[in-house]
């Protein structure tokens, strides 16, 4: 299980028994979120048959949330898997006044110039709202499930 599974209720948007959604600590840039496997798994490739086939529904899913509940004209998600051995992608909202050379992959410098713990954790009662609403599924599972991967 992954450390981040300790998070607090009130960075996490999501939590099942295969996936969670959360600010993550180190990137907690408004409207940027950690959607990760929370089995151990490593890359892409490591995924198992179960969640190989809910990982494109909760991504949609969650750019969808990200993007309903700030309003984002796009809204990215990266996958690297170099730096943390454990499968995750990073969903990064994209504002439409944000400047030409902060889109795309260089949107990742926005983490050394706009990390706001505050403002980052305040989004996610709106995203976890906006993921609900569109899914008819409760986003944080109850303790059972939840402990549960």
């Amino acid at each position: 299980m992954c450390e981040l599974d300790e998070a607090d209720e009130s960075v996490v948007v999501l939590r099942d028994a295969l996936w969670a959604a959360e600010v993550a600590p180190g990137y907690e840039v408004p409207g940027w979120f950690f959607l990760r496997a929370r089995r151990h798994a490593e890359l892409i490739t490591g995924l198992d048959v179960p969640e190989q086939e809910t990982f494109g529904r909760r991504a949609r899913d969650m750019v969808a949330a990200v993007t309903a509940a700030t309003g984002a004209e796009a809204t990215y998600m990266l996958m690297f898997g170099e730096n943390y051995r454990h499968f995750h992608v990073l969903i990064a909202a994209r504002t439409a006044d944000l400047p030409a050379d902060r889109r795309a992959g260089d949107i990742l410098k926005l983490r050394a110039e706009r990390t706001d713990v505050e403002r980052a954790r305040a989004l996610v009662p709106a995203v976890r709202d906006a993921y609900a609403a569109m899914t008819a599924e409760p986003p944080v599972a109850d303790a059972a499930s939840a402990g549960a991967g």
